[in-house]
């Protein structure tokens, strides 16, 4: 095979590599079209390297807030309420791996700053608050969306001459999906406009050199096409094009400073096809809002939808989602946990299981005031191993409303397997696999990670499970 035969399928095999793998691919606005690959640019990264983040986040705070009619504008958390949260949650939550706390929206994010980015959350400073965490050997995560503009329109965005407000949409210059509407409450960038690509990587390298590595950024279906499934159409929709560019950027430059991207609201069209590519972790099911055995399973069960919110429940969205999950693949957000809204243990030992059986992150959102007796779910360090194994699992069946849905399993990087039985009915049902048909071959050491104890050996489980449990085991090989 001669030297030009050779180039050319190595750099097939590159682009194959980086399809399955997902990888942000250098981005240039003037040209509009893709920096590497057979162009003979640098090699991209796959950017799916991350476990699933174990976390606290003020969701609950400020929800219940919300819903004893407090304003967003006066909503707050004062610094001695925030020197009692750290102070808990390193205490009670960072031995068994919650290493972060994580803002949300509700409480005002403001820019007080010429560099036009959020410096503030509500009364508190952040750069005070990541000083907070970092001793007590926490982190900082933050709810912002790099395609907010919070500063004024004078703002200059650093290293050019241009400022916020050319990032603006300009009717008769932009093609959006509903000219006739405004955005409703966001100030969005224009990822086609000429400075957006500076503003962003400001952005990232903003949160960095604060000390922040996690970014959650919400509202992304209104961005793409401006519609909600709830509240129909909402803003302008900037189209998918652009959201793809603004997701290529948004990438790179998190790549580029080490930040985690959480993507939040988004449609998924296409199986994801760009969230997949782009995005650290996206969300697959409605707000957690009440929570609840509603929210975890019950919430219009069967039914999947073609924009977001795509799943009213977890459970429907971990299984319908579980197609594009895997090790070095995107993360699949079930969103945030309230332990203190579920009425039985074995509910929540359900809602703590599927999360890490799905790869996905345990979010705590229970607060010190209303965990009651609930802390011990969260502190289940057999099944805490999983996220420490980067363990991503898989239904029995990717069907709805197949009942095999509800037998999960996958393989830990040791060799070891993990087999979950779940209950999502009212009432006592009768669960059972064979481990040949997961790929098992013969008898296995069974341990329960629930009631952490040995269970023999066998090549088949057959329980019966009361309303809403679920049985999660370990497989190790069997002596000969």
């Amino acid at each position: 095979m001669n030297k030009r035969k050779i180039f050319f399928s190595m750099n097939i095999l590159v682009i194959v590599l980086a399809l399955f793998f997902g990888s942000c691919q250098k981005y240039d606005n003037n040209e509009g079209k893709d920096q590497g690959g057979t162009d003979g640019g640098d090699t991209e990264e796959n950017i799916h390297t991350y476990k699933a983040p174990l976390y606290w986040s003020v969701y609950e705070y400020c929800w219940k807030l919300e819903k004893q009619g407090v304003s967003n504008e006066n909503m707050d958390i004062s610094e001695q309420e925030w020197d009692k949260i750290i102070d808990w949650v390193a205490r009670d939550l960072k031995p068994y791996g919650y290493d972060m706390i994580c803002t949300d929206g509700f409480i005002p994010m403001i820019a007080d700053d010429a560099s036009g980015y959020m410096t503030r959350y509500g009364s508190m400073d952040l750069k005070k608050l990541v000083a907070k965490c970092k001793a007590k050997g926490l982190k900082l995560g933050i709810y912002d969306n790099p395609l907010w503009l919070h500063g004024p329109d004078n703002t200059v965005i650093q290293g050019t001459d241009i400022t916020f407000g050319e990032l603006k949409y300009k009717a008769g210059t932009d093609k959006v999906a509903n000219p006739d509407k405004n955005d409703l409450w966001f100030s969005w960038v224009v990822a086609t406009r000429k400075g957006a690509k500076e503003y962003i990587d400001g952005f990232f390298k903003h949160f960095s050199e604060m000390g922040v590595n996690y970014i959650r950024m919400d509202f992304l279906s209104w961005y793409e096409n401006g519609s909600d499934r709830g509240l129909g159409v909402v803003g302008r929709g900037y189209g998918r094009d652009v959201y793809k560019q603004a997701l290529q950027y948004i990438c790179e430059s998190a790549q580029k400073y080490g930040v985690f991207t959480s993507l939040v609201m988004p449609h998924l069209f296409e199986s994801a096809a760009l969230e997949k590519e782009y995005g650290n972790m996206v969300r697959i099911v409605a707000d957690t809002g009440d929570g609840g055995w509603g929210q975890f399973s019950d919430n219009d069960r069967g039914k999947i939808y073609g924009s977001w919110p795509n799943s009213m429940n977890m459970f429907d969205g971990f299984i319908h989602w579980s197609k594009i999950s895997g090790r070095k693949k995107v993360i699949l957000d079930g969103d945030f946990i309230r332990l203190n809204t579920f009425v039985t243990d074995e509910e929540k030992q359900s809602v703590i299981s599927l999360q890490l059986m799905a790869g996905g992150p345990v979010t705590v959102a229970d607060q010190y005031s209303t965990i009651g007796d609930n802390l011990k779910f969260y502190q289940n360090e057999e099944m805490l191993a999983l996220n420490t194994d980067k363990f991503v699992g898989k239904p029995l069946s990717s069907s709805i409303i197949d009942a095999k849905n509800q037998i999960w399993y996958g393989q830990m990087a040791n060799g070891d397997w993990i087999v979950g039985l779940f209950n999502r009915d009212s009432s006592a049902q009768s669960r059972s696999v064979k481990f040949a048909d997961l790929g098992i071959k013969g008898k296995m050491k069974v341990r329960d990670l629930w009631k952490h104890a040995d269970e023999g050996e066998t090549d088949q489980l057959n329980v019966k499970l009361s309303a809403h449990a679920c049985k999660i085991v370990r497989l190790t090989k069997a002596a000969n």
